[in-house]
């Protein structure tokens, strides 16, 4: 079942996505008199068609290729590759019939719009949301490094106190990209001493294999216990909820990391638990999980310093536009290291599968549009890419016949396309075979 909801959530999500897109081109050619002959999601290759109707001479449905969709706009040589209507004169309805200006904007209007949507979506999060963050200055038990936080030198209860000499205020800032882009410098005070860490420029291969909770998460002390797995080795040795565990094999325990360190341990191996059970201790014996685990959750820290701000619609405007566009920002940050060979690309990219692998199996509409946020900033991004079959390419084609007053030759624009179809087919393939690699790594 989870499976099913993660599969409906991306396709729900990249399905609302293709289809505002395509009707930003669709709007911005009506406005300009162009015929549009097909408006479809997903692509009907072979002819191949889930579901179609026509409306005042236009046929819109559903493919059975879902690799994007696609507006058939009469005379354009679009991925379509239909050149039969170009060897007739040119029609002033058609595309190849309207002045560049009008062409351009047509083919900016599926980018406009995923911009907008962007936009929109993280301006309504941040209004009804707010922001919630952990004032990292009170973080008075300091941090506790994962795998990539220990390779670069961080240690258990170190504060990280400024980033490239800029102070940090929010906990949050530490995991976003001005860190994890990596070439950075870390300011931390380690037993009243301060030291500089550098982030090396490659860090990013390393999260993509170990995920962004193994850099760095907030010490947080033991607290109670709130669930405990039926079945589970804490179930078995008699663990219960509301207990406060103590000492691990006569060993206290006052950190969650102390007591994961010490568990992870003893894998397999005999334990012996103190808790505290309605203000009196406890001894649990019993025995750890083959993956040094028992089977429970924590509750939640409350001693940790939570700032909650909240916005009102127009304060909130401003936070969400500049959420989006740092997804843009970050999009090109991320090509340019791995077209310098600081980032691998078979680590830095992700296809649908990658994508679907961050909507989850469970229904969190809160998470649901932030994904569909960042993924429409990202699609604008990636259709401004130069490549002569995203919109990107059409617009430098357009951008040269304004420069030199004349036209591209159709011929050139022909191959151009088919130049950019299989560089689009080589890069779905690589990004495919990718995802379903890390599925089964």
């Amino acid at each position: 079942m989870g499976v099913l909801i993660m599969i409906g959530q991306v396709v729900l999500g990249l399905s609302i996505l293709i289809v505002l897109h395509e009707l930003g081109h669709f709007l911005a050619a009506r406005a300009f008199g162009i015929k549009v002959e097909k408006f479809y999601l997903f692509f009907d290759a072979w002819g191949v068609k889930l579901f179609k109707f026509n409306f005042k001479g236009c046929e819109y449905g559903i493919g059975w290729l879902p690799l994007g969709g696609y507006v058939k706009i009469a005379g354009m040589i679009d991925e379509s590759m239909d050149t039969e209507q170009l060897k007739g004169d040119p029609q002033p309805w058609e595309f190849r019939s309207k002045p560049a200006w009008q062409r351009l904007i047509v083919m900016l209007g599926g980018i406009i719009v995923n911009i907008v949507v962007g936009v929109v979506v993280y301006w309504m999060l941040a209004f009804s949301q707010g922001e919630t963050n952990f004032d990292n200055q009170k973080l008075v038990n300091g941090v506790v490094p994962g795998i990539i936080g220990k390779e670069i030198g961080i240690q258990t209860g170190d504060k990280i106190i400024a980033i490239d000499g800029q102070k940090v205020v929010y906990f949050r800032e530490l995991l976003s990209s001005k860190v994890l882009m990596g070439n950075t410098n870390l300011t931390i005070e380690r037993n009243g001493e301060l030291k500089d860490i550098h982030v090396p420029a490659d860090i990013l291969n390393a999260v993509a294999d170990h995920k962004v909770a193994e850099f760095v998460q907030i010490r947080t002390k033991m607290t109670s216990v709130v669930q405990v797995v039926k079945g589970s080795e804490a179930d078995k040795m008699g663990l219960e909820k509301g207990d406060s565990i103590i000492n691990v094999n006569g060993t206290p325990v006052h950190f969650f990391d102390e007591f994961k360190g010490a568990i992870a341990q003893l894998a397999s191996k005999p334990v012996e638990l103190t808790v505290i059970r309605d203000g009196k201790e406890e001894t649990l014996k019993g025995k750890v999980d083959t993956d040094g685990t028992l089977g429970f959750g924590f509750n939640f820290d409350y001693s940790l310093p939570v700032v909650t701000t909240e916005y009102t619609l127009a304060e909130a405007f401003p936070v969400g536009a500049k959420q989006a566009f740092s997804v843009i920002t970050d999009n090109i940050k991320g090509f340019g290291k791995i077209f310098k060979g600081e980032i691998r690309a078979d680590k830095a990219l992700s296809g649908p599968v990658g994508i679907a692998t961050m909507f989850g199996t469970e229904v969190d509409w809160v998470r649901f549009w932030s994904l569909v946020g960042m993924l429409s900033m990202a699609l604008a991004f990636m259709n401004l890419l130069p490549i002569p079959a995203l919109d990107g390419g059409h617009v430098i084609f357009l951008l040269v016949e304004m420069i030199q007053g004349k036209p591209l030759s159709e011929k050139f624009l022909e191959k151009a396309q088919m130049i950019g179809f299989f560089i689009l087919l080589a890069l779905m393939v690589f990004v495919f075979g990718n995802d379903i690699f890390k599925l089964f790594k």
